[in-house]
């Protein structure tokens, strides 16, 4: 398991070769007689030991909003600027993000089986997406394609990034406007639907609330946007000190790292003990009006040579799913 979660550094033979001679002296310290680690495996360990003990102050989800005056950050727009170009290239930094589209898929299609169906409204044919967060534009082609989806709705605020999502859209003309629908926009400027029909049934956040400066007011402009019944889908990283290791300490270190250095911000990340926390209290909050289900998690780990994998109970431990349904009364 350790292993596993040790992010992606490249193509699967690369992988291997690399995590073996990393992995070479922790492995060594279970036989004798006993070698001392390497100075970078000395210097990962110290730091991971020494994050866990911020881990037990690091603000809650409400916390956050009061250091941050917008959910946007002009920092991570300037970074994924950088990366447009390369958004559709499936062997490039965004690698990882095309091996992860399936899962999902999978799971969205594990929350819509809910017991709970969606109330649909009767002139449409399929569901209506929201993607906030979209990027470029590889989860919202995806669900475009979907025989049982109505239109899709992509967000995202990095002009750059929506340059190249529409550019790739004009290759395939069954996506064209309505199906599939750009909007450079964050959430908090984007107008709210008038009534319950026209809202969407799904919203996804996938790999976007750890980029988020205030996620608490950021989700709770989303809310306005689910129809009753629809469902909040997405997927971040939990803030634990083996998440700082793998995408911090070694995802962005010199050298062997698949992401620029200040790609992620530990102290943004958010356990899913924090987002349960977050929606039991909307419903406490306004029971008459706003009610959420129990919420479906699923950890993912990425294993070298074989991609992403589910893992039963590793939600706590760095990326993970996540699932929520809103009341349908």
């Amino acid at each position: 398991m350790m292993i596993a979660l040790l992010a992606g550094l490249g193509s699967p033979a690369t992988d291997l070769r690399l995590l073996s001679s990393l992995l070479r002296p922790v492995i060594a310290l279970d036989r004798p007689p006993y070698r001392p680690p390497t100075k970078l495996w000395r210097r990962i360990l110290i730091q991971s030991i020494a994050t866990s003990t911020q881990h037990l102050s690091t603000p809650t989800l409400d916390a956050q909003d009061a250091s941050s005056q917008s959910s946007v950050s002009p920092t991570e727009i300037s970074h994924f600027s950088r990366l447009a170009s390369s958004w559709w290239d499936p062997h490039g930094p965004s690698r990882l993000l095309h091996l992860m589209n399936p899962h999902r898929h999978t799971f969205i299609g594990t929350c819509l089986s809910s017991i709970i169906p969606l109330r649909q409204s009767r002139n449409r044919k399929g569901l209506r997406y929201l993607d906030i967060g979209c990027g470029g534009g590889i989860f919202a082609e995806s669900a475009a394609r979907l025989p049982n989806t109505d239109t899709v709705t992509a967000i995202d605020p990095t002009p750059s990034v929506l340059a190249v999502a529409k550019e790739h859209q004009r290759n395939d003309p069954a996506l064209s406007p309505p199906k599939l629908n750009y909007l450079n926009t964050a959430i908090e400027d984007l107008s709210i639907p008038a009534s319950n029909d026209d809202k969407v049934d799904v919203i996804t956040l996938f790999e976007v609330l750890e980029h988020i400066d205030r996620p608490s007011t950021f989700l709770g402009s989303c809310i306005p946007h689910l129809k009753r019944g629809g469902w909040i889908i997405g997927s971040t990283i939990a803030r634990s000190p083996l998440s700082f290791l793998t995408t911090k300490l070694i995802a962005e270190a010199p050298l062997i790292g698949v992401v620029p250095p200040g790609t992620h911000d530990w102290n943004k990340y958010i356990n899913p003990d924090e987002l349960e926390a977050w929606f039991e209290k909307r419903s406490r909050q306004a029971p008459g009006e706003e009610r959420w289900g129990n919420m479906k998690k699923q950890g993912v780990v990425y294993v070298p040579g074989l991609g992403w994998k589910m893992i039963p109970f590793s939600d706590g431990l760095g990326n993970y799913f996540f699932g929520v349904q809103r009341s349908v009364d």
